[in-house]
């Protein structure tokens, strides 16, 4: 029987996570054991999307960019550790991004966080939670966090929470553990398009700043800015960013 897109994004995400698990166990540490991790999952995933969809192109951010891409109608993005510090360090909030791009718009994916046993994907979209807890809590990140992030705190009295993990960060969206994700100053089409596409498939929200559309599968894979938010948080969000312009 075939394996859809969706279940295959989830059982490579799931299993690719599973071999990152056992590389922490071998006694690397720091940098030795964010290379190895790197590279087991880079190798696994080029290996398993090989096999299994053998007409796609990949576009990995640990693999040459082949620019072949830009006619094909199938591209795979995938992050095979995002959160590679994160995960060097021992810490939960680091992921696995798989995500396919086909004819111009993404149309599966998922996001493994194996540290949970979690993994969100096309295949079982999950709803966006709508309770709304407190003041606004906005996952950014825990290295380089938005300026953009802090007129929220200033207007609304949002609550800043650092995360690792692009991928991380919008679980926590989806599971309700934040209210949005607010990424701005640029990041690669592979950190946000298995995140987007599951965001997407779990309810709608703006996935630009400024409301307009993410694209994928361009010469240039850097991306300006990224939301994913609840819905009724989502429009707001973007309004007061808009006016700090």
């Amino acid at each position: 029987m075939a394996v859809s897109d969706h279940e295959l994004a989830a059982a490579l995400a799931q299993e690719t996570g599973t071999r990152l698990l056992a590389v922490r166990t071998s006694g690397l540490e720091g940098r030795a054991l964010a290379k190895e991790g790197d590279r087991v999952a880079q190798e696994f995933l080029a290996t398993e999307l090989a096999a299994a969809r053998p007409g796609d192109f990949v576009l990995s951010e640990e693999g040459a960019d082949d620019l072949s891409r830009l006619i094909a109608q199938r591209v795979w993005i995938i992050d095979p550790l995002d959160g590679t510090r994160e995960y060097s360090e021992g810490r939960d909030d680091w992921a696995v991004h798989v995500a396919l791009w086909e004819d111009g718009d993404l149309t599966a994916g998922a996001v493994a966080v194996p540290t949970r046993e979690l993994v969100l994907s096309t295949a079982e979209p999950q709803a966006l939670s709508t309770e709304p807890v407190g003041p606004l809590r906005v996952a950014v990140s825990r290295t380089r966090p938005p300026a953009k992030a802090q007129r929220l705190v200033e207007k609304v009295g949002a609550e800043l929470v650092p995360m690792g993990s692009a991928g991380y960060k919008t679980a926590a969206v989806v599971l309700g553990e934040v209210d949005a994700y607010l990424h701005a100053g640029g990041q690669y089409e592979w950190a946000s398009a298995a995140p987007a596409v599951v965001a997407w498939t779990s309810g709608p929200s703006p996935p630009r700043l400024d409301g307009s559309p993410l694209r994928y599968n361009y010469p240039d894979a850097l991306l300006p800015d990224f939301l994913v938010a609840r819905p009724e948080v989502a429009r707001s969000i973007v309004e007061v960013i808009a006016k700090g312009h």
